[in-house]
């Protein structure tokens, strides 16, 4: 029997999950961190091992019993980045393995033969694709400075900073300053003002997010001109990488959507001005949202190396399976 072994190790969480060649769900381990650029390389490590070791035991197995481990490990961007968790994941004694930047775990769950761009809009943002000659290519991911626009951290921001424009008159009315006052349980944005000013704060939460998606969907139009913004951002990326791979000659190019403000928050104003954004420079394309979680997405690329055939009845089991829950 060959066990597959995927691991999806984010910022908050290193989900691990172990299957058969049929697809059926053996165990999950869950641990801490697996982004090795946020606690160091060390915890990264250690909440990838525990992560692991909790799913090796409760099925029963030992390291070599797993025919392939596939990591999929938020901050796996650079060579940089590989030079420094390629050398910690051989310590781990696994016979075949390999590591892709977890943005890759999206593009294989959304897509049939691993061909085609993702875009990630949760907390933060960037694009990434692979064309039928095996080339990947990603545009940002590394934060404001180095061009990225959009996010969920971006748009909390975006959805104070423009109430607060907003109350002072510098923009349009609108329900987004009594939204942003109710939300941190004061009466009006004076008050906001003023606490945020008083505490020397400077930053927000990031699920401010839904206060923009909330006025969005009651129409409000400082929140639905901020909502396409960040479709339009969304759609200059997949362009990028569109245009960076060469393009899909005489494909219909699936884009596939992960990350809680597209899959989630799913706002028709944003999702319309990406459409309309990629629509410029690419005519037959399609929106693909994974209704699996990312790490079986992982337990696919491990399938591919070994050269199981992903059946339907796989992909429907993935996707019932669920998340860590």
């Amino acid at each position: 029997m060959a066990y597959m072994m995927g691991v999806d190790g984010g910022n908050s969480k290193t989900f691990t999950v172990i299957t058969d060649a049929e697809g059926r769900l053996i165990a999950r381990g869950l641990a801490g961190c697996g982004n090795h650029q946020v606690p160091g390389i060390d915890t990264a490590l250690a909440n990838i091992i525990k992560s692991a070791d909790m799913a090796l035991e409760q099925a029963g197995l030992r390291y070599e019993d797993i025919a392939f481990v596939q990591y999929g490990l938020a901050g796996a961007d650079r060579q940089k980045d590989f030079d420094i968790l390629r050398p910690c994941l051989a310590s781990l004694p696994f016979l075949k393995w390999d590591v892709v930047c977890d943005t890759y775990e999206g593009l294989r769950a959304g897509t049939k033969d691993n061909i085609g761009i993702v875009l990630v809009c949760g907390s933060g943002t960037n694009a990434a694709g692979r064309n039928r000659e095996g080339r990947m290519v990603q545009t940002g991911g590394f934060g404001y400075l180095f061009g990225d626009r959009t996010g969920g951290g971006h748009l909390a921001r975006e959805a104070f900073s423009h109430a607060v424009r907003s109350w002072e008159m510098r923009e349009e009315p609108s329900i987004l300053p009594d939204k942003v006052a109710k939300y941190f349980g004061f009466t009006d944005m004076g008050q906001v003002f003023d606490h945020f000013l008083d505490h020397d704060i400077a930053e927000v939460p990031h699920d401010m997010t839904l206060i923009l998606h909330e006025a969005g969907d009651e129409g409000d139009a400082l929140a639905i001109r901020l909502l396409r913004r960040a479709g339009d951002e969304l759609g200059r990326g997949a362009n990028s990488v569109i245009s960076r791979l060469g393009g899909f000659p005489g494909e219909t190019i699936p884009v596939v959507m992960v990350g809680s403000v597209v899959q989630e928050g799913r706002n028709p104003h944003l999702l319309a001005a990406l459409r309309d954004r990629i629509a410029q420079q690419n005519e037959h394309f399609e929106f693909i949202i994974p209704k699996m979680a990312p790490v079986f997405g992982s337990v696919l690329l491990a399938m591919d190396q070994l050269g199981v055939p992903v059946t339907d009845s796989i992909i429907k089991r993935f996707e019932e399976y669920g998340s860590y829950q």
